[in-house]
């Protein structure tokens, strides 16, 4: 009788666990109560209990109950780890549990583009709702001071990418990767540079890739762009390009460069001042350091617009000219179309 009375018990158990596991599988196979893509951050120190209790409060799941005795069931497996994750619509209880036991952090991204400026990067940064916001209010000096740049003005040390982080990275960290990037690459390109070019140092290879960043969007050009103020320094000549006066002026430029701007002596009008400004006059990409450091044998000294986004290359004065009158025709035509 006590026999047949144990194996009654132990039935019941079996049941009760059986009963128990398709119960706590069902709970954790069901699918979010989510309408869309969602963001949930685990604090520091979270518990499996407490994270329960927010999912339920935001009616993510209908009860805690499962999640949280499961947590105490299987501390292992339910081990969360702090941090910003990105929930995707349809996503179940275990597919989340799953991310946030392994640590799978969303990766936000942030984009410095080729051309703009140190300033326009830091209120790229300031905008992003992501990152840890620490040098707001610092001056241009006291950032590049942080960074560890040896120069007053820090312009052109960023390298221009996409860079990848998780929440609450601070923003003097994403400056920091972006200029370790443009040393690497920078350093490593200019290991690879071509013979005899009218620079001394990797710096002034900077500088004139900002140049060349800022005269052409058509990558294709740059060598070629680049050969011209090859052989412009080398016989002495001005570079007499506009990005630098423009750089110059500062707040002062409304669009349009006047020739009282070309006769202003800054110390970027390179119409005014032999050989290279001081600093970068912007963030150089890839390219632009490539052309820079592996221009392509030419003779050409000049060129302008061609009003279709490429330009027209010359080797004389007298072709530049003629090149420019018909850039301005151009211009003329369109403005009475």
């Amino acid at each position: 009788m006590l026999k047949k009375f144990t194996i009654i018990i132990l039935l019941a158990l079996l049941g009760v666990i059986a009963t128990l596991t398709y119960q706590f599988e069902q709970a954790l196979d069901a699918p979010l109560a989510i309408e869309k893509n969602s963001f949930i951050k685990v604090k520091s120190g979270s518990s499996i209990s407490a994270f329960a209790k927010e999912l339920a409060d935001n009616k993510w799941i209908p009860t805690r109950f499962w999640l949280r005795n499961y947590g105490r069931l299987f501390p292992k497996k339910a081990n969360i780890k702090a941090g910003t994750y990105l929930i995707a619509k349809g996503s179940t209880l275990a597919q989340l549990l799953t991310q946030l036991v392994e640590g799978k952090e969303h990766q936000f991204s942030v984009t410095l583009i080729e051309g703009t400026r140190f300033k326009d990067a830091l209120v790229i940064l300031a905008g992003h709702p992501y990152i840890n916001q620490t040098i707001k209010g610092q001056s241009i000096n006291e950032i590049a001071a942080k960074l560890g740049i040896d120069a007053t003005n820090p312009e052109g040390w960023l390298f221009p990418d996409t860079y990848a982080f998780t929440a609450d990275t601070l923003d003097i960290t994403l400056l920091k990767r972006a200029y370790a990037n443009m040393q690497t690459q920078l350093n490593e390109l200019w290991e690879q540079r071509a013979d005899n070019l009218p620079y001394d140092t990797p710096y002034q290879a900077l500088i004139m890739a900002s140049i060349i960043e800022k005269e052409t969007s058509y990558i294709a050009e740059q060598p070629i762009i680049s050969s011209v103020f090859v052989n412009r320094l080398r016989k002495k000549m001005r570079l007499q390009t506009d990005p630098t006066v423009i750089y110059g002026l500062g707040e002062r430029y409304y669009g349009d460069i006047t020739r009282a701007h070309l006769r202003e002596k800054t110390a970027y009008n390179t119409y005014r001042i032999n050989g290279l400004p001081p600093t970068p006059i912007a963030m150089a990409g890839l390219s632009a350091l490539q052309a820079t450091l592996n221009p392509i044998a030419s003779d050409y000294l000049y060129f302008v617009s061609g009003g279709d986004g490429k330009h027209v290359f010359s080797k004389t004065l007298t072709e530049h000219n003629l090149a420019v009158k018909r850039y301005l025709k151009k211009q003329r035509q369109k403005r009475t179309q």
